[in-house]
């Protein structure tokens, strides 16, 4: 029976879950773990589309939650236990994919495949994630319930507000129906039927070298409202530093020198295009941007990290003690699961680097020993963080990616002491830092559910099985988002490049001296911090001598730019082959200790100067709309914030955008013969494949001069802005 007067902010001293422990309600049911595993599926998959779009993901548990409300109320009375499973378990996937989106794809930048590597991404999307989820066992009496009022946990509790505020339920759906739904029109006209262009752009001729420029989506207009103008604006503010003050200042003092190019680019100043000065300057200034910002955030929290650690260790002690007796909303998996189950997954982790490594990327037992060690070891640490981190600033706000940057950074310090600086052990060292990130992502995540269960009063330990279940299903359908995103959205570029195929330039390597493409064979060559041949891979032709094709990977282009990743290589790359731009990585850095000079958080700012303006100016729409929605209204609270009319509706955007983006690019794979190659027999004989060429092709084929328009593009983001401005307005019933 629930407690009638009841507060998610009352006081420890005060406060009882919204479900008594001696009240017994339907809790870990089958169609709730169904339903939450299906959500960790759809969410998995959006996160891994959105986040490697815009570099960065949205908590997933609210719009799960109201949703699970909605669905369950449908099939019969469901109870506040059972929709609390849901949201557990589907959250699981969201919090899984931030993790491996941020690392894994760095493979590719490595100058290895990524397109035949499913399982591999799979089984650590796997380890890590239940890492994560065990690590954070012991310490969930001592960060939710011993700190239950200094410990805030924002998207816990607004969870939790809305789990208690389920008879609302019909009317919180509705909003993020209404979100998906539009968002979901507009996101399938512009992508899939291309009738106004998804970035419109103005190249000044007064300001040569910059590029004002909006990536026109749905998910980053919502994004951009759920985070608020405030961090919208300082990401934005990292993006004019970079495009409209950086770029056109290079240009200009790059026209002293016509005819030579700068390293670390291979075109002079003078001839680059806006985003070659921002893939050969900015993002090595960037990079140091983000990993210095990461690490000073880092440095931040090390008292905490102490008090963490020392009260985690403290709980171990005396759980046996305390475990005789238990309260049904006190009962956790037993130390000995964790235990065993760690000792596993060290196991599992040896045993995929042993059996299973990367082609071409073959390590040695002992080295395979140690890479699984250090995965414990700097998992116990950064779970450890990262749940304390996320119960103080949310976990929105986690510096999951700075916690990455110091494993890394640690990782290729020790190999470099003892000369491991092959290729494979730059793979070695991805490997490590990408479990980690998963773990410590999946951590931030799991305190915030194991928050929102404390408060409604549901079952720990059940919590726990959840999101082992949820982070399992959910491991299949990021990999083969991963993979669908790298596949559907590379392109094949002509680029007449010479090249001495028996005598290549430093950072230049073959990899394959038979690649078919188009019916013809090539050599396929990888260049990576070399001052001949731009990064990428490209088709080198022995007939005429000389590069004659690159293949941009749909992951790491300006549609998935994957920035975090793209940062990982940077960091392991540059200490291990030491070929980093050092004195641009320098200015980075520089420029984000006087951001922290003048009391701004530099973590955001950091990474609006390394991404492109596009995704920033999209965002910061979204911060602008809230903030003139918000302006004259009062002041609310964090939870009440985090579940308004407008949050809702900005996540149905989200998922909006990332459901019909992914479509696009399934269908888009569908109708090219060339990418239709790589679509399993069984699934090509079942959608009739190849089918023809532009099919979709509508704006093509019947408005062509009105769908290339860019004010087109303009006015439909307009009106999509208008619709979330409607929706922000209008009050819950």
């Amino acid at each position: 029976m629930a407690t009638k007067l009841w507060n998610s902010t009352a006081p420890a001293s005060e406060f009882r879950p919204y479900v008594d422990a001696s009240t017994t309600l339907t809790e870990f049911s089958w169609r709730a773990v169904i339903l939450g595993s299906l959500f960790g599926i759809l969410f998995g998959a959006v996160s891994v589309y959105v986040g490697l779009r815009a570099g960065l993901t949205v908590s997933a548990s609210i719009p799960i939650s109201v949703l699970s409300i909605s669905i369950l109320r449908a099939f019969g009375r469901s109870t506040i236990l059972e929709n609390n499973i849901v949201q557990t378990t589907g959250s699981a996937g969201e919090s899984a994919a931030a993790g491996v989106i941020f690392t894994l794809p760095a493979l590719i930048f490595l100058g290895f495949s990524l397109n035949t590597e499913y399982w591999r991404v799979f089984f650590l999307a796997l380890i890590g994630g239940w890492l994560g989820v065990l690590l954070m066992v012991p310490l969930r009496r001592q960060l939710i319930v011993k700190e239950h009022g200094n410990l805030t946990f924002p998207e816990g509790t607004a969870c939790a507000d809305v789990l208690v505020a389920g008879e609302r339920g019909g009317s919180f759906a509705g909003r993020v129906f209404w979100g998906l739904g539009l968002g979901g029109v507009y996101t399938f006209c512009m992508n899939t039927l291309g009738m106004w262009p998804g970035q419109p752009e103005y190249r000044p001729s007064w300001l040569p070298g910059a590029s004002f420029r909006a990536a026109i989506t749905s998910e980053y207009l919502g994004v951009g409202y759920i985070i608020g103008p405030r961090v919208s604006g300082t990401l934005f503010a990292g993006g004019v530093i970079s495009w409209l003050v950086l770029m056109p200042a290079i240009k200009f003092f790059g026209s002293l020198s016509p005819t030579v190019p700068l390293y670390p680019s291979t075109v002079p100043i003078p001839q680059m295009t806006p985003d070659q000065l921002w893939a050969s300057y900015i993002r090595p200034m960037g990079a140091g941007a983000v990993a210095a910002s990461g690490l000073i955030t880092l440095i931040k929290t090390l008292p905490t990290i102490y008090s963490a650690l020392t009260a985690g260790l403290e709980d171990m002690r005396k759980g046996r003690e305390a475990a005789a007796a238990m309260d049904r909303t006190d009962r956790d998996l037993s130390m000995r699961f964790v235990l065993i189950g760690s000792a596993v997954l060290l196991a599992m982790m040896w045993a995929l680097l042993k059996f299973k490594p990367v082609p071409g990327a073959q390590t040695g037992a002992f080295a395979n020993l140690i890479a699984a060690v250090f995965v414990i070891v700097f998992g116990f640490l950064f779970v450890t963080v990262a749940s304390r981190i996320s119960g103080l600033i949310g976990n929105s706000s986690n510096p999951i990616s700075g916690m990455t940057i110091a494993t890394l950074m640690a990782t290729c310090a020790v190999f470099l002491v003892i000369h491991w600086t092959a290729n494979a052990y730059a793979v070695l060292a991805l490997t490590i830092g990408g479990v980690v990130c998963i773990a410590a992502a999946i951590a931030g995540a799991t305190s915030q559910d194991l928050k929102t269960g404390y408060l409604v009063g549901a079952t720990p330990f059940r919590q726990q099985i959840g999101l082992i279940i949820g982070v399992a299903v959910s491991a299949f359908a990021i990999g083969g988002t991963l993979i669908l995103m790298n596949i559907g959205l590379a392109q094949y570029k002509p680029m007449q490049i010479p090249l001495s195929i028996d005598n290549l330039p430093t950072g230049v390597e073959r990899q394959d001296n038979s690649f078919q493409h188009e019916g013809r064979t090539y050599v396929l060559v990888n260049a990576l911090g070399s001052g001949v041949v731009p990064d990428g891979k490209y088709l080198y032709d022995p007939a005429t001598s000389q590069i004659e094709i690159q293949w941009v990977q749909g992951i790491g282009s300006d549609q998935a730019a994957a920035p975090q990743a793209r940062l990982m290589a940077t960091v392991i790359s540059g200490i291990l082959n030491q070929r980093l731009p050092w004195r641009l990585v320098f200015l980075g850095v520089f420029l984000v200790i006087a951001i922290e000079i003048l009391g701004i958080r530099s973590l955001p700012f950091a990474v609006g100067a390394y991404i492109s303006i596009a995704t920033t100016m999209a965002m910061f729409a979204g911060g602008l709309l809230r903030w003139l929605i918000e302006r004259g209204t009062e002041q609310k609270s964090g939870a009440e914030s985090e579940v308004s009319p407008g949050s809702l509706y900005s996540s149905g955007l989200i998922a909006a955008g990332g459901v019909f983006g992914l479509l696009a690019i399934f269908l888009n794979l569908l109708q090219d013969p060339e990418l239709s190659k790589h679509v399993p027999h069984w699934l090509a004989g079942a959608f009739f494949l190849p089918w023809p060429a532009k099919i979709f092709a509508f704006g093509e084929k019947f408005m062509p001069q009105v769908s290339q328009s860019p004010w087109l593009g303009v006015v439909m983001f307009l009106l999509l802005a208008s619709s979330l401005f409607f929706f922000a307005r209008k009050k819950l019933d």
